[in-house]
């Protein structure tokens, strides 16, 4: 089996995943599921940002665009006006921050890299919305998460249908990341994409499965905060799902996520902190 690099190079500067990270979620949207990841002034978003660094965040996740179920489409300009200036403000406020924006386009991919400060890309569509994105991703050098979703936003929970979930989106991983390479993509992740044409049931067997995702060699990322298989399985409500999304963040730890992708920042971190005690306990017998 592969081994997983131990680093990725963001902006000429190494950040070593050999422990997880954890990357806090900023939506410059009036519409996201959860409403407190929504924050749309200048002094909402820089203050959360500097309040996820200080909870120990290693990455600012921003996006502009909304991909819950039967989210509005917008238009390339508007997500821009949201993205772009959120990334500089953290930028110029934060300028060690790593910044990771969420778009599936190639050209506010390359206005947040080369003009706003932003040091990753994470693409839903792994490629699969804009053509020229794995050229402009190549072009800018940075590290690209590459995440899978059946269908698109506004079809994604119509009955996704699988053979076998866990293989099937093993074998999709292995054609795009191979396009990836081929395109000159260096620094690469996946996510597997819970919520995003998947089931409940198809979701959770992702969870239990998820060590198998170390075939492919590259960092992990995962993305279980506050969703729905949480709180649809508890009866809650999203802003109730906080323990539960603790309690399946812990489990994908145990399961080799490298990256946490989360609301909540404080209670991420702590959790990587007890796997990793758990962890080492184990190295020492």
């Amino acid at each position: 089996m592969p081994e997983k690099p131990k680093f990725i190079n963001v902006r000429g500067n190494l950040l070593d995943i050999s422990v997880p990270r954890v990357s806090g979620i900023i939506n410059i949207t009036p519409d996201s599921f959860y409403s407190g990841s929504r924050f749309m002034t200048e002094a909402e978003i820089v203050r959360t940002a500097f309040d996820m660094i200080v909870e120990g965040a290693d990455i600012i996740d921003v996006g502009g665009y909304s991909s819950r179920p039967g989210a509005e489409d917008i238009s390339e300009e508007e997500e821009k006006k949201r993205v772009l200036n959120a990334v500089k403000l953290i930028s110029r406020e934060m300028p060690e921050a790593i910044i990771s924006v969420d778009t599936f386009r190639s050209e506010v991919a390359k206005e947040a890299v080369y003009d706003c400060g932003a040091g990753m890309i994470n693409d839903i569509t792994a490629g699969e919305a804009d053509p020229r994105m794995y050229s402009v991703i190549e072009s800018l050098n940075v590290p690209y998460v590459m995440m899978h979703m059946q269908g698109n936003p506004r079809t994604m929970q119509v009955n996704p249908v699988y053979d076998d979930v866990v293989a099937d989106i093993l074998r999709w991983f292995g054609d795009r990341t191979y396009r990836a390479r081929a395109a000159g993509i260096r620094d690469i992740i996946v996510d597997p994409g819970f919520g995003f044409g998947k089931t409940i049931s198809q979701n959770f067997k992702l969870l239990q499965k998820l060590g198998d995702f170390c075939i492919t060699g590259l960092p992990l990322m995962v993305g279980l905060s506050r969703k729905s298989m949480i709180y649809k399985t508890l009866d809650i409500s999203t802003e109730e799902a906080l323990n539960g999304t603790t309690v399946l963040n812990t489990v994908a730890l145990l399961n080799g996520a490298d990256i946490l992708r989360v609301h909540d920042v404080k209670e991420a971190v702590q959790a990587v902190r007890l796997v990793e005690k758990i962890k080492k306990s184990n190295d020492k017998q």
